[in-house]
This record gives C-alpha cells, structure tokens and sequence, in this order.
C-alpha cells in the first residue's frame, strides 16, 4: 500500500508511535489512536523510496529513548506532538544533533502563543493539529480555528517554514459526501493560506480501499490545481462556504 501510494504521489509516508495521554485527552472524539510500532518504521524504511516520518510521542522521559530508536531505524524526520514551549522543540533538536530533521505540531494554547518564538527555530515543519487545538480550546468545531483566524495568525508567524494543517479526502466522492466540509473546500483554504503540505486523513482510506489509489490522487491534485488558480472573487466565495459549512457543523462530542 505505501509502495502504491508513494507512485501515485504521495510525498513521504508517516509512522505514527503516538500513544502517551492521547486516549485519554481525545476520549469522546471522533479521532484516531495509531497501533504503529517500531517494526512498521523498519518496514517501511526497507520498503520505500521516500522519506519516512516518525510522529513519536509528547516530549517526557521516554523521548530520550524514542528519538535513538527512531533515528537507528531510519526515520528521516521526526515529529513531535503536543508542544508547548520552544524548550520542548530545542531538547528533541539537541537530542537529534543533526541526524534527522524534526517538525512538531502546534497544537495547544501554549504553543499558540509563542508561535513567534518557535518559528525561529531550525525545524522542517510545522503542523497545525486541528483535532487536539480543537479539544484544549473547547471549540465547537474541529475547523474553527480555520475560520476565527487562528490558523490564518499562526501562518504568518511561520513564513518561512514549510507549514500544513487539515487534510482533505477525495473530492466529489460517495465516501467524501457526507463530510461537513467538503474536500474542495479543504483544498481551497490550503491554497489561500499558501500551505506546503497536508496529510491524507481517514476519509482518503475509507474511499481508496479496493479501489486505484493513483485516480483518488489524481482527483486531489486537480482539485488542488484548480484551487490554486482561481481569482480573487473565487477565493473570496469558497472562503465563505467554508465559513458557512463550518458555522452550520454541530458536531456531537
């Protein structure tokens, strides 16, 4: 599947080892909890030809332990959740010492509000966790802080940094219809932010499985391209459907 998945487009693949508190802090969400293990990150270092990303867990008294293993293994990056101060970000960097790169998620108050300080930071990348941002803030919406410019604020602290957020599914897809905010609009706040990256979230799985994984990237990329091509009226326009969709979501939780 990664093998697939890297032809078809993807640019690099994560192994996902975060576990310490996540339950417990996400318990009653709709998230994921990932069984990934040290011998899936040696896996997939044997069997692609694109970087491999390690998220690992919060920074405490395992990470000393986690960042040799993964660097042993072969991660090329490692990224490192729940970050709170620029401290947390320079103690993973000193304990890589230049082995590997490391990119972290912004993803509490904390960190919020030392964006300015943690993006002057020697980092890969950052990454805006919707979900956990969401959960600590009290938000009614997954997607508020698309929409009350937090991300927006957090983007122009971190110019020059290459910078992701969300993560949309297949656009005009069975498994994407019910979505409360469509792919397409994902796609077009990606490209008016100016953002570098995003990942593939469930909805790309639940819609790829028994079917070609290149067509389903192909799709995101020609929603992509288009996004990145309109016009200033159309921007303007999908921003406020975004708005919209993500005013008139309810979720329960």
């Amino acid at each position: 599947m990664a093998r697939g998945t890297i032809s078809a487009g993807a640019a690099g693949i994560v192994i996902d080892w975060e576990r310490i508190g996540k339950e417990e802090r996400q318990a009653g969400f709709d998230t994921l909890v990932s069984q990934d293990t040290p011998e899936d990150l040696e896996r997939m270092r044997r069997g692609v030809n694109a970087p491999v990303i390690c998220r690992v867990d919060p920074l405490g008294p395992w990470t000393a332990e986690q960042v040799e293993l993964a660097v042993a293994l072969g991660a090329d990056e490692l990224l490192l959740p729940m970050i709170r101060s620029p401290g947390d970000v320079e103690r993973v960097l000193d304990l890589v010492n230049g082995r590997c790169g490391v990119g972290f998620m912004l993803e509490t108050i904390d960190a919020l509000a030392c964006a300015d300080e943690l993006a002057s930071l020697p980092v890969s990348r950052v990454y805006i966790g919707l979900n956990d941002l969401a959960i600590e803030r009290g938000s009614p919406s997954l997607f508020t802080a698309l929409i009350d410019g937090t991300v927006e604020s957090v983007r122009e602290s971190f110019s020059n940094v290459p910078f992701g957020f969300a993560g949309p599914g297949v656009p005009d897809s069975e498994a994407t219809s019910n979505l409360p905010v469509p792919p397409t609009l994902l796609l077009g706040e990606l490209a008016r932010m100016r953002a570098d990256f995003s990942t593939l979230r469930r909805a790309f799985w639940r819609y790829v499985d028994g079917r070609d994984v290149a067509a389903a990237f192909a799709a995101i990329a020609s929603a992509a391209q288009a996004a990145a091509s309109r016009d200033a009226q159309a921007v303007a326009r999908d921003r406020a459907a975004l708005v919209a969709a993500v005013e008139a979501w309810a979720p329960a939780g």
